[in-house]
């Protein structure tokens, strides 16, 4: 018998745990064999702390991948270390590009400033997508509040052969900041100096007041997203052909 796919699946999950949202659903994503093989996907990033706070709360041991693209902040490397050590992280898996298709496609280390979407895509989209071969469903930290075009983010999406979800989508920035404080979890250390936002150093800005807060990402450009979550929202069931 053939197996189910992720597309053949995603319906009933979606039926199931659409109105679902923080520890409620990732209980049940933990517990739901359907979703088969899970990772946490974390940038340690300024909001990355209540997500990884949250799952481990749960299951200390699930896989976080977190892309190392030689471009970060040393600040964020420094907190990731931090964070993991805080909070018991037991299977933080630092992934990154591979030296070769680097000394090919970026010898100068300049790429990102020619073609920030070739240098996303060899330093971070193409080393995920492989690291996500070994599993089925991937969990982020994306919230609609963002940014304008994450203002639609639904709760569970079908990303190509992944399921995806986003515990947080709905949470508001007070939420977030109301958890940080109840938990007494650590910032990042870039937040305070005007970095609501943080990706790699080339390549992110400090944030004016009145901006969205990932306005400060590829500043100058119209590039808004890594390429990790290009999807058009994600596809929902009602949006799957022939439903």
């Amino acid at each position: 018998m053939k197996a189910a796919t992720a597309f053949d699946i995603f319906p009933s999950l979606e039926q199931d745990y659409r109105a679902l949202a923080g520890e409620k659903l990732v209980r049940a994503i933990l517990s739901d064999s359907r979703f088969g093989r899970i990772a946490l996907v974390s940038s340690f990033g300024t909001e990355a702390a209540v997500l990884l706070h949250l799952v481990t709360a749960i299951d200390p041991s699930l896989p976080v991948l977190f892309v190392d693209t030689r471009k970060l902040f040393g600040d964020t490397l420094q907190y990731q270390e931090r964070l993991a050590k805080k909070l018991g992280l037991t299977d933080v898996r630092r992934i990154g590009a591979d030296p070769a298709c680097v000394v090919r496609d970026d010898p100068d280390g300049m790429l990102w400033s020619r073609d920030p979407d070739a240098c996303c895509t060899l330093r971070k989209t193409r080393p995920l997508n492989q690291a996500l071969g070994a599993f089925d469903t991937w969990i982020t930290g994306r919230k609609r509040y963002q940014s304008a075009a994450r203002g639609t983010i639904p709760v569970l999406e079908l990303d190509g052969q992944f399921i995806k979800a986003n515990p947080l989508a709905s949470w508001a920035r007070e939420d977030i900041d109301a958890y940080f404080a109840r938990h007494e979890l650590p910032r990042h250390p870039l937040e305070a100096m005007g970095y609501p936002s943080v990706g790699c150093m080339p390549c992110t800005d400090r944030v004016r007041p009145g901006e969205d807060m990932r306005a400060g990402r590829w500043r100058g450009r119209e590039k808004t997203e890594c390429g990790i979550h290009n999807s058009p929202a994600g596809v929902t069931a009602g949006q799957m052909p022939g439903r």
